[in-house]
């Protein structure tokens, strides 16, 4: 894994997205079979459908044996559940959809979902343990 802040590539911002766009990309994810994704029935189940959600690009993913969807930016991803809990999980995000997504948030959020991501906080799979 590359240093987030050492790797020029990798944007160094917040976006906030609903929980439709969220989807959006997770089904784009599995489409390409990217490793990071959680599965359109699980976020369907659990995330919040009002909520708002947030990625965070960490570093840049290459697929050296599938280059039709390398690179791809692994993103931290604070994810609001119906339970009103917040969870850390990572999507993998193709970067032409990340540039789509608006840039809605001020300086001031960006750095407090950035710090709120870089912990310590539950994970979507420490959740679903605590769940099953």
């Amino acid at each position: 894994m590359v240093d987030r802040m050492s790797d020029p590539d990798v944007p160094r911002t917040v976006k906030a997205i609903s929980t439709a766009q969220l989807v959006l990309l997770d089904e784009e994810a599995t489409r390409y079979g990217f490793s990071r994704r959680h599965g359109v029935a699980w976020l369907t189940e659990y995330a919040d459908p009002g909520a708002t959600q947030y990625l965070y690009p960490a570093f840049v993913h290459h697929l050296d044996h599938r280059p039709e969807c390398s690179p791809q930016w692994r993103c931290m991803l604070l994810l609001a559940l119906r339970d009103g809990e917040q969870v850390f999980s990572l999507l993998d995000v193709l970067p032409a959809s990340f540039d789509e997504l608006p840039d809605t948030l001020d300086h001031t959020t960006k750095t407090r979902i950035a710090d709120k991501l870089l912990g310590p906080l539950q994970t979507a799979a420490e959740w679903c343990q605590r769940h099953s």
